[in-house]
């Protein structure tokens, strides 16, 4: 295949010999020049003066006595501008992001050498306008003539009395603006652009020729400059092009541009040049499932080329969606050794910015002023970023602590630990000093990324230039700042800030004439491949869907020559065809999935081409590879090891055991691999923090507030009596403060005597809620009062003998009670219960029988109630206390027994079937420890949803 560069090169070396020292090659951007280099050079077998090289951007940089102004400097001095002339007090802050439009217009303006004061007409005098107007064509004339005709004094909104008054500003506004930059040396690529060519003097120019190679759409000032330097002789033009879009069919979108050049700029190169998508072609289309899915078949694609030829550089990958290159990257088989890729890698994927992003999130919303503390979710994001963890020794124990003690709003002298911690947890308290903050912090980060600090050069490398953007980044803006340039709140700097860090790009470095070529589609511009896959060839992508939001109305821009979508769907068709005109081997793949910004449609290029194109195409579907997860069951055989542990933990005789409790029971018949995980394995749920409080918190903050209220009332006595209950009921800040105290040790995990807790909107609402059910409780015991309390959140155990391998065991059993008290000959055992709901029970059995909807709650309290029946003379009454159900005056926590349908008998007095509940008691502590039962999963799905356990169990 003979590319477009190639034809150049040998066309300008044949034209111009091997002195070229005095002739500037000028290219839509930079890349090509690196390829061009390498045909030319190839031209000749003895050594020849190359030409210079630049992008048009870079010539007219170069030519301007102007400096191009920062992106940040510039929306700032035109925000002095423009309240100098509309008079209005908007803030930096809320002017910043629609100043950056208002350039963008200016820009435009200035690049089509727009007259900007026909442009900003004051529509007030609409009779005075058109008269003017002279240089446009008849239909530009109708299309300002409909713009204007909205605006007519009939039907006048104060939308349009809002749009009117600041247009008839913007004229002034745009010539201030420029005077103040010129005054000042500094100018929008616009405005230099125009300055260029307004004072451009062609007998100064540096070379005797200048040849502008590949471009296609031109602004005016490009047109202007093109027409200058052809007049003077100066000029060679080679434009690449494919007759079938500029000729053979009439008014195609993608030859719309470069028709008009080749008459106004005739090309160097003969037609017959561009006739090659007509060569014989091999088109695919490949509809993906999703994006990634493009990504893991380049593997296939790639493996196809390497029958034919190397993966080199007629080889490439182009991502119409950048975000894929990542996926792109791991996808790469071994097989390819080199790699060029020309976007750049995205700041925003590095850790780099994952800790600064998480610095500043620290510093904004995470920092309350009013009290001066950090929330934990902002500090544990920091200490737990890889970088805290090796710059601090104590940051993984320091996150340990605040998410043991629940300190969600932890001040910062608790958070400086060391030299490091202390500048991380320091508030800032400007903007200023925020942007310092975060330069010594990347300062510090690069300690950490020193050649071989890592053992991984290239994580390393990327690392490196990932802090220097970074730091580059910040230091514009600090920069600002300290000239008084850039004032802007917090909010403001957060947004500037992360705006200037995710448009970032990490360079790669490596050899671009070497490889696997990885490019973005603007990247391809004058480039040529053999075997070509596009990736995210969807509507959206190519062409791109773009904010095209403006100051200027479609239709003078269109009235004015100014771009216009139709513009840039024309650009893009035109790249679109222009690279494959010259491929053989072409795969374009697009994504069928529905969501977010993707419409699943493909783009309209790939529909166009199936009706235009005189090539068959293959239309294809990439399947995922993928079967569905077959779920295996699960069954842990009782090995001697198993044994020897369920003994070791529950059997009387080891010094290491303890009670088999009603949870651990429940958990065995609900689940016996549940069990097993955690009585027999010994697996625990790690600690994590969260701003809310689950249900077990929930009942645990309860139960210690019921057990500190009923010691106050018992404090000169057992027996707890109606009016000391009715006083502590009157008594709401007396209530809140028991309340309070049990959220500090239990949840804030605070010592006795330092301060209040601090809750945030949830933990507050879980205190009321809290204290609420503690009114309920005292509520319900006054028609109980006057009673004996005999102990709270008491813990009760008794042993078995059962039958076992080893012979005769004695097993533990037993747990907390929440609640023991005695009135007359009843000894009542009370389970608080803040969830859940009252169940009855049909017989013993159905307590032992797994089964859905077993009422474990019930077994818990008949337990302890068999415990304490047989060391008692007393009746026991076992009793589930539903809090919040609690608030009928008629409402009994005793336990009820029947058949459906049967009126239900109250268990007032437990020894009357102590002896049932125990033969299946030992029944099933028999089957618990026989080396014959299974530890197998629960037949009721329904239990999996919350199981700790569920991710290993794999339900």
């Amino acid at each position: 295949m003979q590319t477009f560069l190639q034809l150049v090169a040998r066309d300008l070396y044949l034209k111009k010999g091997n002195d070229l020292s005095r002739t500037l090659l000028v290219f839509p951007n930079k890349r090509a020049h690196l390829f061009f280099n390498e045909y030319l050079a190839a031209e000749s077998d003895k050594p020849l003066w190359s030409p210079a090289a630049l992008s048009i951007s870079d010539l007219f940089r170069k030519l301007s006595t102007l400096q191009a102004g920062d992106t940040i400097r510039l929306v700032c001095e035109l925000y002095n501008v423009f309240r100098e002339v509309t008079q209005s007090s908007e803030t930096l802050d809320d002017f910043y992001f629609w100043g950056e439009l208002l350039i963008g217009d200016f820009d435009d303006i200035d690049k089509n050498l727009v007259d900007a004061g026909k442009l900003f007409a004051n529509l007030q005098d609409l009779k005075n306008i058109m008269p003017g107007y002279d240089f446009l064509s008849p239909e530009q004339e109708e299309a300002i003539k409909a713009f204007f005709s909205h605006f007519s004094v009939d039907g006048r909104t104060e939308l349009k009395e809002r749009f009117i008054s600041l247009w008839d500003k913007l004229g002034e506004v745009y010539n201030r603006y420029r005077d103040s930059l010129l005054a000042k040396g500094i100018a929008y690529e616009g405005m230099l652009y125009r300055e260029v060519m307004e004072t451009l003097d062609v007998e100064s120019l540096k070379y005797d020729t200048y040849v502008f190679v590949g471009f296609n759409v031109l602004n005016g000032v490009e047109t202007r400059f093109f027409q200058t330097l052809q007049k003077a002789g100066k000029a060679m033009f080679y434009w690449d092009y494919d007759v079938f879009y500029t000729r053979k069919i009439p008014n195609h979108e993608a030859g719309e541009f470069i028709r008009r050049n080749l008459e106004m700029f005739p090309n160097e190169l003969p037609e017959e040049c561009f006739d090659r998508l007509n060569e014989p072609k091999n088109i695919r289309y490949l509809a993906a499932a999703t994006e990634n899915a493009q990504a893991r078949y380049l593997p296939d694609w790639i493996n196809g080329i390497i029958k034919d030829a190397p993966v080199d550089k007629e080889c490439a990958v182009v991502l119409c969606n950048e975000t894929l290159l990542l996926p792109v990257l791991h996808s790469l088989p071994e097989a390819v050794e080199h790699v060029n890729i020309t976007m750049g890698f995205p700041l925003t994927q590095t850790p780099v910015y994952g800790f600064i992003s998480a610095a500043l999130s620290l510093q904004s919303e995470g920092y309350r002023k009013e009290t001066g503390r950090f929330t934990h979710e902002a500090v544990s994001t920091l200490l737990k970023h890889p970088y805290t963890r090796r710059l601090s020794a104590l940051a993984e124990t320091l996150e340990r602590e605040l998410t043991r003690k629940n300190r969600f709003y932890p001040l910062p002298s608790e958070l400086q630990g060391d030299e490091f911690l202390s500048a991380l947890f320091t508030p800032c308290n400007s903007v200023r000093e925020l942007c310092a903050y975060l330069m010594e912090l990347l300062r510090r980060l690069s300690v950490l990324h020193r050649e071989g600090n890592s053992g991984d050069y290239i994580f390393d490398q990327l690392c490196r230039e990932a802090l220097f953007g970074s730091f580059t980044s910040l230091n514009r803006l600090y920069s600002l700042m300290e000239i008084g340039v850039l004032d802007v709140n917090l909010h403001t700097f957060r947004r500037l800030a992360g705006k200037l860090l995710a448009a970032a790009r990490v360079p790669f470095h490596g050899e671009p004439a070497i490889g696997l070529q990885i490019m973005g589609v603007l990247e391809t511009r004058n480039l040529d491949f053999t075997h070509l896959v596009m990736l995210s060839l969807n509507e959206g992508q190519l062409p791109k869907s773009g904010n095209d939001a403006s100051f200027v109305p479609y239709n003078l821009r269109k009235a004015f020559g100014m771009t216009t979508l139709e513009h840039k769907n024309a650009v893009y068709a035109y790249y679109f065809y222009r690279l494959i005109q010259r491929a053989r081997d072409i795969t374009l793949i697009y994504n069928t999935s529905q969501g977010g910004l993707n419409r699943g449609e493909p783009s309209r290029f790939l529909l166009q081409w199936l009706v235009e194109g005189n090539h068959p195409v293959r239309r294809e579907y990439l399947e995922a590879g993928q079967s569905p997860r077959a779920v295996r069951e699960l069954r842990i055989t009782k090995t001697p090891e198993v044994m020897e542990r369920l003994h070791a933990a529950f059997d009387s005789s080891s010094s290491a055991s303890w009670p088999l409790s009603p949870s651990a029971l429940n958990a065995y018949l609900d689940c016996r691999m549940r069990f097993y995980y955690r009585y027999v394995v010994g697996l625990r749920i790690p600690d994590e923090v969260s701003p809310g409080i689950d249900s077990s918190l929930f009942g645990t903050l309860f139960h210690l507030s019921a057990q500190w209220a009923y010691q106050e009332l018992t404090a000169h006595g057992k027996t707890v009596r109606r009016e000391d209950i009715e006083r502590m009921l009157a008594d709401e800040v007396r209530v809140q403060a028991i309340v309070d105290r049990a959220f500090s040790k239990e949840f804030f995990k605070m010592k006795a005597g330092e301060e209040r807790p601090e809750y945030n909107g949830v933990q507050l609402i879980h205190s009321k809620v809290i204290a609420a059910y503690l009114r309920q409780l005292l509520r319900n015991d006054l028609s109980y009062a006057p009673f004996e309390m005999v102990g709270t959140e008491q813990r009760v155990e008794d042993s078995l003998v059962i039958d076992t391998e080893r012979g005769k065991t004695r097993i533990r059993i037993g747990g907390t009670i929440d609640r023991i008290d005695a009135k007359g000959d009843t000894l009542r055992i009370v389970d608080y219960k803040t969830g859940g709901t009252p169940r009855t029970v049909t017989d013993i059995g159905q307590l032992f029988t797994p089964s859905a909807g077993r009422p474990g709650y019930v077994f818990q309290a008949f337990l302890y109630a068999y415990i304490l029946s047989k060391k008692q003379e007393r009746k026991v009454a076992p009793a589930l206390l539903y809090i919040h159900r609690a608030a009928s005056e008629s409402y009994s926590p005793i336990i009820e027994m029947g058949e459906a349908r049967q009126p239900k008998v109250p268990v007032t007095d437990f020894s009357l079937h102590a002896e049932e509940f125990g033969e299946h008691l030992l029944h099933l502590l028999e089957e618990i420890f026989s080396p014959q039962e299974l530890f197998t999963q629960s037949e009721d799905v329904k239990l999996c949803s919350y199981c700790d356990f569920r991710t290993i169990c794999g339900r």
